[in-house]
């Protein structure tokens, strides 16, 4: 059998969405070129919300300035999919992986789906993915959303877990342009507080089993250096 390709985790804790966006551009140069690399970064971001590319200015129930006066920038993003929330309690994963060897942006959306099935699962959530909708849904509701773009064979952006999220945030948007689907959480769903790490180390183990990748931890300090100036 032949050695599995490496890819590296790596939590950030909290950051900064357009910091995050910077670092993945970066990561994306480095992955391509073989200086770095497949590498899942793991995250949770202050208050924001961002518009995919298929994102309708109506999906945004709020005036954008009313939104920054409350402290949640709205901003315009290159990956696919349309408007969604992203906060403190929910897992961000930004899988920065080179998918030339491995198969095209359906299929590896499907393998995302099937990663956060698989990690809910071990958390006693049964959840399942719908035709015609992206994401991952319960009979509660909508639990992750799912957003990327592929560049050069290079797949980043990624998806969203709702693990402790605080749901009303949902409210000033129709997420991924869904109006008549609620959305849910792990913590509503279980009804009790998530232990976020646990979370974690359960996606990056069945990330590697999905991908076939053999994943090794890293420091954050092992990417932050990558970020590009603004």
């Amino acid at each position: 059998m032949p050695p599995r390709t490496p890819c590296r985790a790596v939590w950030l804790g909290n950051i900064d969405y357009l910091e995050a966006h910077d670092l993945q551009l970066s990561l994306v140069e480095k992955v391509h070129s073989g200086q770095e690399p497949n590498t899942l970064l793991m995250l949770e971001h202050p208050h924001v919300y961002t518009k995919g590319r298929l994102s309708k200015q109506s999906d945004v129930l709020l005036p954008e300035e009313e939104l920054a006066a409350r402290g949640i920038p709205v901003y315009e993003t290159d990956r696919g999919g349309q408007v969604t929330y992203h906060g403190p309690g929910q897992l961000v994963v930004y899988p920065i992986v080179n998918l030339k060897d491995w198969g095209g942006p359906v299929k590896y959306v499907r393998a995302l789906e099937q990663v956060m099935i698989a990690t809910l699962a071990d958390m006693a959530i049964t959840a399942h993915c719908e035709s015609g909708n992206t994401g991952v849904w319960t009979e509660q509701g909508k639990i992750a959303a799912i957003g990327v773009k592929i560049s050069r064979g290079i797949a980043f952006h990624g998806f969203a877990l709702n693990v402790n999220t605080d749901l009303a945030y949902y409210q000033n948007i129709i997420p991924c342009g869904i109006a008549d689907r609620p959305v849910t959480s792990m913590a509503s769903i279980l009804g009790k507080a998530i232990d976020m790490e646990l979370v974690r180390y359960g996606l990056d183990y069945q990330f590697g089993q999905e991908f076939g990748f053999k994943m090794e931890d890293a420091a954050a300090d092992a990417v932050l250096g990558n970020t590009v100036p603004n």
